[in-house]
């Protein structure tokens, strides 16, 4: 399924993903890498991003929703969305919907949902979901990474029978600049750089559950360090699952049966 992939990087700043796809078409010779832009805080740039691939790419085996936010001061998206819970769940939710039916005719296929284990510290609160009458970015982290866990949940319930996975994972703790918004986090990641795992080697369990042959048909499963983790007792409520993943729709204006 991977030997001679073409490789999209949806990414928002181009300038790094064009330097990121370059050095991967360099090491590994594969000249099918490249860089779309695609901002996860903006539902137009992400209907954008689908449309176009949807013209251009006749298959779709792996989805990585990989990328998010951490940490950050309280803020909305253009679409009026808190920032954090926008671009780690309402984002990765639209963008899978706009491509699943694509997924679904390339089966067998993989959707990966990158979570955290901040889960275990989190509580999905409908009455103030987007944080607007109390904000604590740490637990506004904690609980966009929660609705990661019950999205893949959901989801893969949804997909039973149509040969396209679904899991989420731990990637770890790793030296990245996703700690820029607190300077506490990016003086203790200097300190404790070799405690952390490289970005190399936080990208393993991503890669374990895209290619995976012992996962094919594994699905609604967590993992970290390419084995199967444990689910904190609120990532494990189907009820609410299934309320967010209708209360997602809504505010995202969608239906997804």
């Amino acid at each position: 399924m991977t030997v001679g992939a073409r490789v999209i990087l949806a990414c928002r700043d181009m300038e790094k993903a064009e330097a990121a796809a370059n050095e991967i078409r360099t090491k590994t010779g594969n000249q099918q890498v490249i860089a779309k832009k695609l901002d996860l805080a903006d539902t137009k740039s992400i209907r954008e991003f689908a449309e176009n691939f949807l013209k251009e790419e006749k298959e779709l085996h792996i989805l990585i929703n990989n990328a998010g936010v951490l940490l950050c001061p309280y803020s909305k998206t253009v679409d009026g969305f808190e920032m954090q819970f926008a671009v780690n769940h309402f984002g990765p939710f639209l963008l899978t919907f706009l491509l699943i039916e694509r997924m679904k005719e390339s089966a067998p296929s993989r959707i990966v949902n990158v979570s955290s284990l901040a889960h275990c510290l989190a509580r999905i609160r409908f009455e103030d979901l987007q944080g607007e009458k109390s904000y604590h970015r740490g637990l506004a982290y904690c609980n966009s990474k929660l609705a990661s866990i019950l999205f893949t949940r959901e989801l893969a319930r949804r997909l039973q029978g149509t040969r396209v996975t679904a899991n989420a994972l731990h990637p770890g703790s790793i030296v990245s600049e996703l700690g820029r918004h607190l300077t506490i986090l990016i003086f203790l990641g200097k300190l404790l750089t070799f405690f952390l795992k490289t970005p190399q080697e936080g990208a393993q369990t991503s890669v374990y559950c895209a290619v995976a042959e012992e996962l094919e048909s594994v699905s609604g499963k967590y993992f970290s360090d390419c084995k199967p983790a444990y689910v904190w007792p609120q990532g494990c409520d189907d009820e609410t699952a299934k309320k967010l993943w209708d209360v997602s729709c809504e505010l995202l204006g969608i239906q997804w049966d």
